[in-house]
């Protein structure tokens, strides 16, 4: 075996590290951090979400969530409107969506240079193990 788990283990670690700092550089010019952003791409895909849901997609608490929520409201990236219940639920803004959209093309810009060493065929089988090791349930 040419690679230990431990190894394979840090170098995630590492590129999503490189990722992480090249990303938060990418999407200052629009005020945006990381997590911003990454709450603008997820209420895209999934309008309506509530806190709970959101904030264990962008890997906070719901604590921190909501502070971060309350934060970008104000900020008129997103709006918080009643749902069922106490629920409350996320939808973006205009801002929010243009933002998004902005944002995304630096994404992938950063995406694409991190992986341009690849073929398609490479990073197709680097995008199933890691679907695999990730199992049924990415987001847990």
């Amino acid at each position: 075996m040419k690679y230990r788990p431990g190894d394979v283990s840090l170098a995630v670690k590492r590129l999503q590290y490189r990722h992480h700092r090249a990303l938060s550089r990418a999407l200052a010019p629009l005020g945006l951090s990381l997590v911003q952003w990454d709450t603008l791409r997820h209420l895209h895909a999934r309008p309506d979400a509530s806190l709970h849901d959101l904030a264990v997609l962008t890997f906070q608490t719901d604590q921190s969530f909501g502070s971060l929520a309350t934060r970008m409201a104000e900020r008129g990236l997103i709006e918080r409107v009643p749902g069922p219940g106490r629920a409350v639920r996320h939808r973006l803004t205009a801002e929010g969506a243009r933002l998004r959209a902005e944002g995304q093309e630096l994404v992938d810009a950063v995406a694409e240079a991190s992986f341009r060493e690849f073929s398609p065929e490479e990073l197709d089988q680097l995008g199933e193990l890691l679907g695999r090791a990730l199992g049924p349930d990415p987001t847990a």
